[in-house]
């Protein structure tokens, strides 16, 4: 890890800049190296993240992996993987599951980050808040639409993903296409890639 990186995600660590809108308070949760080859944009840790600082250390982390075709150790070997969620911190709970990513995060760290990861290779960009940012006005309607098209992103070594949590059980069941037609492609080029 490069000197510059270190100190940035000591700041990081530090941050209070959303302090007054996070129910349970600052707990930023990164994982970065300059050497990483593969990054993960999520959308913000989630409760149980929160409380163990440990990025994707949940259901939705077992299902990513699964998707991956990867275990736990390649998984947190920041060599490997860059994880960067759109907000670092947990968001706390709305009425229907957790509330979006804090907006100042993306704009007072990811640029600087990004550009202290040049080794990626594969961006997997999970979810619409990751989608809208990392994709741009290249991001179709739905999230449906854009994951769909995912051969348009490939190219650039860009995949976007739907969130692998079990809210979204529904939406992999009535998208057969997705574990038919993605997840080889993308177990590949892990593999590849590690």
């Amino acid at each position: 890890m490069t000197r510059k990186l270190k100190s940035l995600l000591k700041e990081i660590n530090d941050c209070r800049i959303c302090e007054d809108h996070l129910p349970l308070g600052p707990r930023p949760v990164v994982q970065a190296s300059s050497r990483a080859k593969i990054l993960i944009v999520g959308q913000a840790p989630g409760r149980k993240v929160h409380e163990t600082g440990i990025p994707f250390n949940d259901p939705s982390g077992d299902r990513l992996r699964d998707w991956m075709g990867i275990n736990k150790s390649i998984f947190y070997d920041d060599s490997i993987i860059a994880l960067l969620p759109m907000g670092f911190c947990y968001p706390g709970t709305g009425t229907s599951g957790d509330l979006p990513p804090r907006p100042e995060c993306a704009d007072a760290w990811r640029e600087q980050l990004l550009s202290n990861l040049p080794k990626i290779e594969l961006t997997l960009v999970i979810g619409q808040y990751a989608h809208k940012y990392h994709l741009g006005k290249s991001q179709k309607k739905t999230l449906t639409e854009t994951v769909k098209t995912w051969k348009d992103y490939w190219k650039n070594g860009l995949l976007p993903l739907p969130h692998p949590s079990p809210r979204n059980n529904m939406w992999l069941r009535r998208n057969e296409w997705f574990e038919k037609d993605i997840l080889p492609a993308l177990k590949s080029r892990v593999l590849k890639i590690i």
